[in-house]
């Protein structure tokens, strides 16, 4: 059966740049990503859209890492309008310290393995456990295992990332 991309375009993509958003930590980039993966299905039926464009979107965002470390070039952050907008609200020692969390979930996303990551960012972006299993590979009753250990691994890192930042 075909599949309505405009609906799955309507009812994911916001899902979508999201999951990339924390992938590449680029939202201008995370929109381009998420647009590939679209024109990559076009003339496509796959048995789950949803899953398929997630998988698509991961592989895209992890070659782009993969060709990024190979020329030694650095991922960047780049504030979207409503942090502006809401950095302009808020105190200088506010926006420092909402920076330096964001800094500590990032390095604590950055030390968990790559499966980890994905179930952890595909479960955040609003995935059941269905669709995370068919977007990663992993077994169904798998899943949620994965992210139980993701998310103690999580804490752990961010934890451990707390205390030494403590400790300075």
């Amino acid at each position: 059966m075909a599949v309505d991309w405009a609906d799955v375009y309507r009812h994911t993509y916001q899902d979508l740049v999201r999951f990339l958003h924390r992938m590449v930590w680029d939202a201008d980039r995370a929109h381009d990503l998420a647009q590939d993966a679209f024109v990559r299905a076009l003339g496509r039926s796959p048995d789950n859209p949803r899953a398929w464009l997630f998988r698509v979107a991961s592989n895209l965002a992890t070659d782009e890492a993969r060709t990024a470390i190979r020329r030694r070039k650095h991922l960047v952050l780049i504030k979207g309008e409503s942090e502006a907008q809401q950095q302009a609200q808020t105190s200088p020692l506010d926006r420092l310290e909402q920076q330096e969390r964001l800094d500590a979930v990032r390095k604590a996303l950055d030390k968990l393995g790559e499966r980890d990551r994905e179930a952890l960012l595909l479960w955040n972006a609003g995935l059941n456990y269905e669709d995370i299993a068919a977007a990663t590979g992993l077994a169904a009753g798998a899943v949620g295992t994965t992210l139980s250990r993701a998310r103690r691994r999580l804490v752990e890192a961010y934890d451990a990332l707390e205390k030494r930042h403590v400790a300075r």
